[in-house]
């Protein structure tokens, strides 16, 4: 079956599209428009001119026949269940309906793979969450290409959240569409024959599966080598499938011929990769699941936490992360309705394979169709509505901490209160699903909880974890026992020895100096042991180089190695130091610092520091050098010269900008706050605003988009009746009468080319009164007669002469409307001379 879901200016798309499809296809065609639900829909009418195939509009439980075109009511949602149409009564307001939506989740559930989509031209989103729904299904998604639609908005939508598999003009899209159908029945295998075959026949069919499993090897190694994850341990009918549907599309009829494609084409080995990552989730998925954790796991989780709280989850194949924010939501409206538990915290780490996936958890913006899933109530509590999206307010998004991370080769998020593995596992074989269930029990805290799919158990695992509610897949943490022979946790790790080791980068050793020369080794002495301590420092702050003995001025900070001067200088100095830096920056000349103390408070140990910022040699420019000196016992009687650097000249510098400063800012505090108040007045009525705009806008775009199609509907009909007007004219041209159309004012309406040759009339006498015109004919009462019939409406006729000695039988007769209303009267005219003539001659 394919669903075709099209909106405004989708009519167009839509007579295209059925004129270039044949009519013997086998598929049945349903098609969702966004109509007025207060009128009657004329689509079956127009669409049957452009197929042969029969147009009918749907009703409730009409069975689905191949090379038929359905079509939805208005003011109706429309499903497929169990090879029926459903139809409902729409259950949002006008303006915010997704029936595209819709259809497309009921193909995704009844047909699986064999759901077909198609969006056409149209306004909004719709038809985009349907469209992952099919595409997650396995089925086929084809889109208009969005330069040739007049609207491009759905298409642009569902290119965006990637789940087109077909892009074309709306001509193209049914050939493109029957060729994928056609492949993917040709990949089919056949039955097995009931008879034994030949040896022959079995010999050609091992060496067909040994070529297949051998390209089917090569995909995966090329895809490994491309992206480093490996799917050798997916389930080998799902990779097939996929693969499949990758060689429809290329119409491709071997999995060598793929294979080499891909080698050919690298672009393919990412369209590829996101198609082996299947994608299907949506808020609060399973309602069962979320109210069982929200009243019984989370709770119990929260109140066994001994001293602790914070609460760890870790949601593995989070793909777009509406998993992770419904656990984030579940766990505030806990919160919320158990005040005792505000004290927890719940921080959520989000994984998944897919780059793409992550990049739109991490935005949190979800189109506007995620309405269907979440209560108004959680809508307002927790989303902020934009123009085409929802994003995921603050609060919520700080929850969630978002990573691509391979389950099979990184290595796991540990002590977890909460795993959620929900559909992840039924994709790897049985031996995958054997090594990654104790990984996560060795993820688990003890008593932790795992959640797991609908499809999904532990297994053998029954020594790892207990049910807490099987029917739903939760499962508790148990300790394994004493005497069993499992291997955890080191065997369950993911083999890390196959993932690429960072090297050592080789240290630059620069050969040592020969130091016998004599001059040299005295250099080297006087710097050690007479010198000062120095150290050089760069334009950040970082030492890059110490002279002498500085241990008693510099000491290494506690915690991560840090080499930055003003963490590891005494205390004492620090102050001091930075602020003659940043003096000594501007100067030319180096700075003294006299009699600095080296602790706070105590003048016992004091020293002179000179700092001088370093302009030559090229290779120190930009760097300073601090010196350290200190004072010797008699140099404290001397005052020191210079610049006052001790610790209460410092200290009441600060003071003095500290004061200055507490005064600006209580100056621009006032004004901020006044401001403040203007702008949250201002935004207050600005948010009224909008939200008003907002309404108006969507109630306009849904108007806009009945307008558009009411409007190609009428302009069908317009062509409709130009075609049977001139159809009309050249009737009455054909049957060669006279005949002239007068409306009640007796006015000319219309007439044909004869009538022109007895009345003098031409094109710019329409609308002229019949009293105004000349004519050939003797018959000067023609208009009271006219006048009579349109008040008696009896008929009138008489035999009449003209000066041309001819005679016409001229009969005046009521025009009546086909709903009964007399709207003039009708002249016609028939030429008897002939009969005249014979007439004449019988009698004579």
């Amino acid at each position: 079956m394919v669903g075709i879901g099209a909106s405004a200016g989708g009519l167009g798309a839509l007579d295209q599209f059925l004129s270039h499809t044949p009519s013997d296809t086998g598929l049945a065609w349903i098609i969702v428009q966004h109509l007025d639900p207060t009128k009657k829909a004329l689509l079956p009418e127009l669409l049957q001119r452009f197929t042969t195939m029969e147009v009918q509009e749907a009703t409730q439980g009409m069975a689905i026949s191949a090379n038929h075109v359905y079509v939805i009511p208005p003011n109706t949602e429309l499903r497929v269940q169990h090879g029926a149409l459903k139809l409902t009564k729409p259950t949002e307001p006008r303006g915010r309906r997704l029936p595209v939506d819709i259809l497309f989740h009921s193909l995704a559930e009844s047909l699986g793979q064999g759901a077909i989509g198609v969006i056409l031209s149209g306004m909004g989103n719709d038809g985009t969450l349907g469209g992952q729904a099919i595409k997650a299904a396995g089925g086929l998604m084809a889109v208009q290409q969005p330069d040739s639609a007049q609207f491009s908005s759905m298409p642009e939508s569902a290119i965006a959240a990637s789940c087109a598999d077909i892009i074309a003009n709306s001509t193209e899209l049914p050939v493109r569409i029957l060729a994928v159908v056609s492949q993917m029945s040709m990949e089919k295998p056949e039955p097995a024959p009931t008879k034994q075959p030949q040896h022959s026949t079995t010999r050609q069919s091992g060496l067909a599966d040994a070529a297949s499993t051998s390209a089917l090897h090569q995909i995966i190694n090329r895809l490994q080598n491309h992206t480093r994850h490996d799917f050798s341990l997916y389930k080998i009918s799902t990779l097939q499938r996929r693969i499949e549907r990758r060689m429809a599309i290329h119409s491709l009829d071997s999995m060598q011929h793929y294979a080499n494609f891909l080698t050919d084409n690298p672009q393919e080995n990412d369209l590829l990769f996101k198609e082996l990552l299947i994608g299907v989730t949506h808020f609060f998925r399973d309602a069962a699941v979320w109210r069982y954790l929200a009243d019984n796991a989370l709770p119990m989780l929260l109140h066994q936490q001994k001293g602790e709280t914070a609460l760890r989850a870790w949601s593995i194949g989070c793909s777009t992360g509406e998993e992770a924010y419904s656990l984030a939501m579940t766990f505030c409206q806990l919160q919320e309705s158990q005040p005792e538990l505000q004290q927890f915290s719940l921080k959520i780490f989000a994984s998944d394979l897919s780059p793409d996936a992550i990049a739109q958890a991490r935005r949190g913006h979800y189109p506007l169709a995620v309405a269907e899933q979440i209560s108004s109530q959680q809508l307002e509590q927790f989303f902020i509505r934009h123009d085409n999206y929802y994003q995921i307010k603050q609060h919520i998004r700080d929850m969630v901490l978002f990573a691509q991370h391979d389950v099979i080769l990184d290595p796991p998020f540990t002590r977890q209160d909460l795993i959620v593995c929900r559909n992840l596992l039924i994709y790897f074989d049985a031996k995958l699903q054997h090594k990654l269930l104790p990984l996560m029990h060795y993820s688990l805290r003890g008593n932790g909880i795992l959640l797991l799919g609908s499809s999904e158990t532990i297994g053998r695992s029954h020594d790892l974890f207990v049910p807490l509610e099987a029917k739903l897949r939760f499962y508790q943490r148990q300790e394994p026992l004493a005497h069993s022979t499992r291997h955890l946790p080191v065997h369950s790790f993911p083999p890390l020895s196959m993932l690429a080791k960072e090297h050592p980068v080789p240290t630059n050793k620069t050969p040592s100096q020969p130091t016998d020369n004599l001059q040299s080794a005295a250099d080297q002495v006087l710097l050690q042991v007479y010198a000062p301590a120095a150290v050089v420092l760069n334009s950040v702050g970082d030492i890059v180089y110490i002279s002498g003995r500085t241990g008693k001025y510099l000491e290494p900070a506690a915690g991560k190695a840090n080499w930055n001067f003003h963490a590891m200088v005494r205390e004492g100095l620090r102050a001091p130091l930075s602020l003659a830096l940043k003096q000594a920056a501007a100067e030319t000349k180096p700075l003294q610092l006299h009699r600095l103390p080296l602790s706070t408070g105590d003048n016992a140990m004091q020293v002179d520091v000179t700092v001088q910022a370093l302009q030559e040699p090229a290779s120190l420019l930009g760097m300073t050098m601090i010196i350290f000196r200190d004072v010797s016992a008699t140099d404290l009687s001397h005052p020191p010269a210079g610049i006052d650097f001790s610790l209460e000249a410092i200290q009441k510098q600060y003071l003095d900008e500290i004061q200055t400063l507490r005064e600006e800012t209580r100056t621009s505090k006032e004004e901020l706050q006044s401001s403040n108040e203007e702008l949250q007045s201002t935004n207050e009525e600005l948010q009224s605003t909008n939200e008003e705009l907002t309404t108006s806008k969507e109630e306009m775009q849904s108007m806009n988009e009945e307008l558009q199609t009411i409007n190609t509907e009428l302009q069908a009909k317009l062509d409709d009746l130009a075609l049977a007007q001139s159809d009309l004219q050249n009737t009455l041209n054909s049957v060669e009468i006279a005949i002239l159309f007068l409306d009640q004012q007796l006015n000319v309406r219309r007439y044909t080319e004869q009538a022109a040759n007895i009345i003098n009339l031409r094109e710019s006498d329409l609308g002229r009164p019949l009293s105004d015109l000349t004519s050939s004919l003797l018959y000067p009462s023609l208009h009271d007669d006219a006048i009579d019939t349109l008040r008696t409406l009896k008929f009138s006729e008489k035999q009449i002469p003209t000066n041309d000695d001819r005679w016409f039988s001229i009969r005046i007769m009521p025009y009546r409307r086909l709903d009964n209303v007399i709207d003039g009267v009708v002249i016609t005219l028939v030429d008897i001379s002939a009969t005249k003539k014979l007439e004449a001659a019988l009698r004579s």
